[in-house]
């Protein structure tokens, strides 16, 4: 279920929603990157994004829970091993959430819905989740990829009153991401293309967030994020044969399918929106990819976490790591919810670890993008955390 879906789920039962306030209540004490690394990011990145020293430390096994009598100085309930969000700024988030739901409107996705598009408040999130830029324009440009994208899950994936069906599911999407790296059709073809591609509006909105985004980004970051996006289709397509099928994924399965059903194309636009530029070469490093993704995977199961609970009470089958586990291991929900924050801390541990030492050797823009992804993963957990929409 796509972010602006769950906006319409019923509200969660007591036991599950109060289930997950309590293992979710408090952010584990992730203060920031170790030691040099640290101190070299303190240097090389705007205040606004620089990491204080804190404490790290090694990542546990994926999906093993600690024995609750072996918790030292907790409660009953596991801590989520995340970042602080490092800024408020709630007027800079309703001029972003603003111009976003005209851009909206103007496109014509969720129609007769943009009150639920201006609740979400995703301008909220893009504030949070990068607080290495204070430019408005910015983060409306990153705002709309982002929710371009989340209508693609809405209108394609999830939500049967806007046309979705598994059906229909692959042409859509095939169709959906010629929006984003243009079509090319032999000149007979060049009208009937356009008027196709014009008559949907999950199109149109793909289409123009990138052209707008074309004012701040160059032809290598663009086509970084055709290639996240494309990875994103991928997993939407994953999960529909799921749904068509009624097959309940295996653990590893889900795991290997949140790499790419992720929070990755947003992720891609951290140098976008802070104004700088990140190389191809630095970032398609296979020990960048591997951090990146790692990070991606983390803040995916973030969602899955706080969306757990109205989730269980939609009715259907919802694909989330706690549902997966508990099916697999036929464990409690509780257990499951808890195995699910430790893969989560272990990804989150393991890019602190790996981040730090990359920003030892790597450019000042990869120790740059690499604090951005650190306060993307704050920001990020920050809006899910407070956000009515999962209350």
């Amino acid at each position: 279920m796509s972010l602006l879906s769950r906006m319409a789920a019923p509200a969660a039962t007591d036991d599950v929603a109060k289930l997950v306030a309590g293992l979710l209540a408090r952010p584990g004490a992730a203060a920031g990157l170790p030691g040099r690394a640290a101190a070299k990011l303190s240097g090389r990145v705007p205040a606004a994004v620089r990491i204080p020293p804190g404490p790290t430390g090694l990542g546990t096994s994926a999906l093993r829970v600690v024995p609750r009598e072996s918790r030292e100085s907790r409660d009953s309930f596991p801590d989520l091993y995340c970042p602080p969000a490092l800024r408020t700024d709630p007027a800079l988030a309703r001029e972003v959430n603003d111009r976003l739901v005209e851009w909206a409107e103007e496109v014509g996705i969720y129609p007769g819905r943009l009150d639920r598009v201006r609740a979400t408040d995703f301008g909220r999130m893009m504030m949070l989740a990068h607080p290495g830029s204070d430019d408005p324009g910015r983060l409306l440009a990153a705002a709309r990829c982002a929710l371009a994208e989340w209508a693609t899950d809405d209108h394609y994936c999830d939500d049967e009153t806007m046309g979705a069906g598994p059906a229909l599911l692959g042409s859509q999407l095939g169709l959906a991401y010629t929006s984003a790296d243009p079509t090319h059709p032999p000149s007979r073809s060049v009208r009937p293309v356009a008027e196709g591609l014009d008559a949907d509006p999950v199109r149109v909105a793909l289409r123009d967030a990138f052209e707008r985004l074309g004012r701040y980004a160059d032809a290598t970051q663009t086509a970084r994020l055709r290639h996240e996006i494309a990875m994103l289709f991928v997993g939407f397509g994953q999960e529909g044969s799921w749904r068509s099928t009624g097959r309940m994924p295996a653990v590893w399965e889900y795991l290997a399918h949140r790499q790419i059903n992720s929070f990755m194309p947003c992720l891609a636009l951290i140098d976008v929106v802070e104004g700088y530029r990140l190389s191809p070469e630095e970032y398609e490093d296979p020990r960048v990819r591997r951090a990146l993704t790692m990070a991606g995977t983390a803040s995916s199961l973030v969602n899955d976490l706080y969306s757990m609970a109205k989730e269980q009470d939609s009715g259907g089958v919802e694909f989330s790591l706690p549902t997966v586990i508990a099916a697999e291991a036929k464990c409690s929900l509780r257990e499951a919810v808890e195995r699910s924050v430790a893969v989560h801390d272990e990804l989150v541990r393991t890019f602190e670890r790996e981040a730090a030492a990359l920003a030892l050797t790597g450019s000042p823009e990869l120790v740059r993008f690499l604090a951005g992804v650190w306060a993307w993963l704050g920001g990020n957990r920050e809006w899910h955390a407070s956000s009515a929409r999962y209350a």
